[in-house]
């Protein structure tokens, strides 16, 4: 069984790129629809870079499409990502891509491979019990549903170890689902605990067959003692059956003494059952990543403590995700400028010389070392290290090339002229 690629695209987004050496420098200054077919209507447009491939399954008994999206610059580093898994793939991969990049940009959370799975039958797939419903003639309503534990075998079984095999993961898995998806994400967290870290699942579809995943649900919380997990849960402005749900579902939440299990549930009143996905995307993920942020200073914004705060607070991330969390180029960056514009050079030489040391094929970590010697009037060390920025900007086809060019050829006028006035004395 393989994945194997059979087309890429690039997302329309274009946050994919490196902030702008201004913000990297100076930050501290400063989506009625009908629920069995409702994400198969419209095909968003694909965001980011965005690889499609093939997985046969012999758990469902055909082959799945899926999508990948992988972090900017996943090609060219040696990182290891968490990933989150997606039902309705095509519907919501390019906003839900576009949301993580930008809260990731942003110091929000962690930047993730995100699996994206295309359906072929949707309600039998995301329903976990076959409907009993009939039409006025008699007919099934929904003739193949009730194959969620099938779906998740899948993952569980062909899915997951694949992408494990084929990319280089973390061990912290989310899984978000809308609607039926919604359903079939709170239906994995009470039949597959363990399986994935946390969940989003947004205008779950727990009225489904009378309302039977809630009578699992409340079963399932009166006898777990200890659940290592998150749930976001969320409804937009979605009157009878969905939101009656809804609120008994929070109820149940609200009674739910679980040990180390964390939970939010919003209603979101100005959306709908299709634009609420977006919003609740974002804000499932900063509930899964509360306390991601590193802490600032509230009188200057300045990060507080400086590197050693910053290594002991992703110490304390490792600790919570239960895997290793290095302290972002960016951050340590920051930290570098916040030192540098302070008056602390040696600190701030010492902070970016860190950052070189953890990030050796990053072009900018280069860059700002050299700005720190040149600013302490030494440009015999500021040069070759302008050099190698503008040799790797140029490798790894960074956005800021330009900007580290010009500045290694003013470090080289600047050493031209500096070995003129000494050949002249």
């Amino acid at each position: 069984m393989k994945i194997s690629s059979v087309a890429s695209g690039r997302i329309q987004a274009h946050s994919t790129s490196r902030p702008s050496r201004l913000l990297v420098r100076l930050p501290f200054l400063a989506l009625a629809v009908f629920i069995l077919n409702c994400s198969v209507a419209a095909q968003a447009p694909l965001a980011g870079t965005v690889t499609r491939a093939t997985l046969k399954s012999n758990v469902l008994g055909e082959e799945r499409q899926i999508l990948i999206s992988t972090p900017a610059g996943y090609e060219k580093n040696k990182q290891s990502y968490p990933v989150l898994y997606m039902t309705d793939g095509d519907a919501h991969i390019g906003h839900t891509a576009s949301t993580i990049e930008f809260l990731a940009r942003n110091g929000r959370m962690s930047p993730m491979i995100i699996v994206g799975i295309s359906n072929t039958d949707r309600t039998r797939d995301l329903t976990p019990v076959k409907s009993t419903a009939r039409n006025p003639d008699g007919t099934w309503q929904a003739p193949t549903s009730g194959g969620a534990d099938n779906f998740l075998k899948f993952i569980e079984t062909e899915l997951i170890p694949e992408v494990e095999k084929s990319y280089r993961v973390k061990p912290y898995r989310v899984l978000a689902g809308h609607s039926l998806g919604g359903l079939f994400a709170v239906h994995a967290m009470i039949a597959r605990p363990g399986l994935f870290n946390s969940y989003v699942a947004v205008s779950p579809s727990l009225q489904w067959e009378n309302k039977q995943e809630l009578k699992l649900a409340e079963e399932f919380f009166s006898k777990q003692k200890e659940l290592n997990s998150t749930l976001f849960v969320s409804l937009g402005n979605e009157p009878g059956a969905i939101g009656e749900s809804f609120d008994s579902f929070r109820r149940l939440l609200e009674k739910t003494q679980v040990k180390d299990f964390q939970w939010q549930a919003d209603r979101m009143s100005d959306e709908d059952h299709g634009s609420v996905v977006m919003r609740s995307h974002y804000a499932g993920l900063r509930k899964i990543y509360d306390g991601w942020l590193m802490p600032r200073d509230p009188a200057t914004g300045t990060i507080a403590g400086g590197l050693k705060a910053a290594d002991e607070h992703y110490q304390k991330l490792s600790k919570r995700f239960g895997y290793a969390i290095d302290v972002p180029e960016n951050l340590i960056n920051q930290i570098g400028y916040q030192l540098l514009f302070a008056g602390k050079t040696d600190e701030a030489i010492a902070a970016f010389k860190t950052n070189i040391d953890r990030y050796p094929v990053s072009a900018n970590v280069y860059d700002s070392l050299a700005e720190a010697y040149e600013k302490t009037g030494n440009i015999e060390m500021a040069r070759p290290l302008y050099e190698k920025a503008q040799a790797l900007g140029q490798q790894n086809n960074d956005p800021n090339t330009a900007i580290y060019k010009a500045n290694f050829e003013r470090a080289n006028e600047k050493t031209r002229e500096a070995q003129a006035k000494k050949n002249q004395q």
